[in-house]
């Protein structure tokens, strides 16, 4: 897939399509169809409009290939909860890591990763990623602009 190809999937994906999405984000069905539409050479979705139709769509794929063109990948982060303490993101860390070894130790078992257990081993990588840095986030709220002593 491709950025136009994800756009296009992105709308006509949405409940009710292009139809029920444009007016959500202030254009009308036709000039939507025709923006993500990849045979289309005269009308093209702007950076702001696809942002938008993401916001409305709750539908990342756009901004998930967009980032795999240029060799990225991408994983949503949840911000921890405002009272949420150190020692409880630091256990959520290490469950995640004790998930993706896991994983990969079911995986080399028979000393071939397959399709499958490679994507397996790809989210639960990127979970316990993500649960780094809602630990690091946890430990900049706590720790305030100065930091406190060891």
């Amino acid at each position: 897939m491709n950025i136009i190809d994800a756009a296009h999937k992105t709308v006509h994906a949405y409940p009710g399509g292009s139809e029920s999405l444009a007016p959500r984000i202030g254009m009308s069905a036709a000039v939507l169809r025709n923006k993500v539409n990849p045979n289309n050479t005269t009308h093209h979705l702007t950076l702001a409009e696809a942002n938008e139709i993401m916001g409305v769509t709750g539908d990342d794929r756009m901004l998930h290939e967009l980032a795999a063109q240029h060799g990225y990948v991408l994983s949503r982060i949840d911000h921890a909860a405002p009272d949420a303490s150190v020692m409880g993101a630091m256990l959520v860390s290490s469950a995640k890591q004790g998930a993706f070894f896991q994983e990969l130790q079911a995986a080399l078992s028979d000393g071939l990763i397959t399709e499958n257990e490679m994507g397996r081993l790809a989210e639960t990588g990127t979970d316990h990623m993500a649960s780094m840095v809602t630990l690091l986030n946890v430990l900049r709220r706590v720790t305030g602009k100065h930091g406190v002593g060891a």
